[in-house]
């Protein structure tokens, strides 16, 4: 029996594969700390979670449709309304099975075998998987600090090709946590769409990033194009990781198309999930994440004076997603190296870059701050002594 190409040619996911390794070494008797994973340790907000218990109460739990239920649609639509500005009708919004359902369906309905799409270089692996299962090209673009690791304008005219369907932008970004600034932001996405290619923007972070400095939060990139394919999750700011729901932000044109997709790629998104997900627009919940988001300010600052300390330099500081992009070459050790000896040395689990594309894959590995801030203390000075040791 033969496998199929797409199975034989899957990249590892090298964040998950640096988990199982720190596992064995538990199960060997050592403490590993974790800073590998961007799983904030909050869990989901007090009422989702009396929700859900609310939703095994005996009754019947349908399949629901397959773009979700008309009343998580709507209050999400309520959300883009009084947290963003922006007026999104419920029926352009497909609920999802996490995220990364909705990053699938999102690329299944714009991308043909053949067709390129543009992303940054380091950005989240999947982008990159998913586009090569649906035959799609990733165009992956080199980035540097100077840019915030984002793509610009000017760079998605360069990487341009005849076969461009579609640009992908995350902001905040996952592995960097930088964003792009509102007018960045506009501008790429005026390029693809004068050009005729479609916009797909991960937004999963948006809800964590920092205000400006008038106490306002970023805005979704739907607040300046409103034909734009959002894409966002509870699974962060809601701290829901293994609730797997997710939502997307669709233009007319795609409503239909990604219906029918959905229906035969998962039929819909679970049923209580979205009864509990309800509850995370109260005024409680709500509060309740913004309590979050602050104290990951605090993780985050933890974090920067530390890596700084030890002599492990962040370029681009983050301002959204819990991530540090730190530079580990003056240690003398590629990426991976340094990766897998602080790993099985220290005991500290961070992400090599090669994770997130060939520009930066030997000279950068990703910390996660979603951990506790003991946990970033003891993980900082783990790494303190390691790097010590190599100089």
């Amino acid at each position: 029996m033969q496998l199929s190409q797409r199975a034989g040619t899957v990249e590892p996911f090298h964040a998950m594969a640096f988990s199982d390794i720190a596992a064995g070494i538990e199960r060997s008797g050592h403490r590993v700390v974790r800073l590998n994973l961007g799983e904030p340790d909050f869990g989901a907000p007090a009422a989702v979670r009396l929700a859900m218990i609310d939703a095994m109460d005996g009754r019947p739990l349908p399949y629901t449709s397959a773009l979700g239920t008309r009343a998580l649609r709507e209050r999400l639509s309520w959300f883009y309304r009084t947290r963003h500005g922006v007026d999104v009708d419920p029926a352009r919004i497909a609920v999802t099975m996490g995220g990364s359902a909705a990053l699938d369906l999102a690329v299944a309905a714009t991308v043909d075998a053949g067709t390129d799409v543009l992303m940054a270089d380091p950005s989240y692996p999947c982008n990159r998987q998913i586009v090569t299962t649906f035959g799609g090209n990733p165009v992956t673009v080199p980035t540097s600090a100077r840019t915030g690791f984002q793509l610009t304008a000017d760079l998605v005219r360069d990487a341009w090709t005849p076969r461009t369907r579609a640009v992908m932008i995350a902001s905040p970004s996952n592995p960097t946590g930088t964003s792009l600034s509102a007018a960045t932001l506009a501008s790429v996405c005026a390029v693809a769409r004068d050009r005729g290619a479609w916009r797909i923007v991960d937004e999963i972070y948006l809800d964590l990033a920092d205000v400006d400095r008038a106490g306002r939060r970023p805005r979704s990139v739907l607040a300046w194009d409103p034909d734009a394919i959002v894409v966002n999750s509870f699974s962060k700011s809601f701290g829901m990781t293994g609730w797997r729901l997710g939502w997307s932000v669709l233009p007319e044109a795609l409503v239909d198309p990604v219906e029918r997709l959905a229906t035969n790629m998962f039929l819909s998104p679970s049923a209580p999930v979205q009864h509990a997900a309800l509850a995370c627009f109260t005024p409680g919940s709500l509060a309740e994440a913004e309590e979050r988001r602050l104290e990951l300010l605090a993780r985050r600052a933890l974090m920067l004076d530390g890596l700084a300390r030890i002599g492990l330099p962040v370029a681009c500081p983050p301002d959204g997603a819990f991530y540090a992009f730190a530079d580990v070459s003056s240690t003398g050790l590629d990426a991976w190296t340094f990766a897998d000896r602080a790993l099985r040395e220290a005991h500290v689990a961070i992400t090599p870059g090669r994770d997130f594309g060939a520009t930066h894959a030997d000279t950068h590995v990703r910390l996660s701050y979603a951990a506790s801030r003991e946990a970033i203390l003891e993980g900082i000075e783990r790494l303190g002594r390691f790097v010590a040791s190599l100089r």
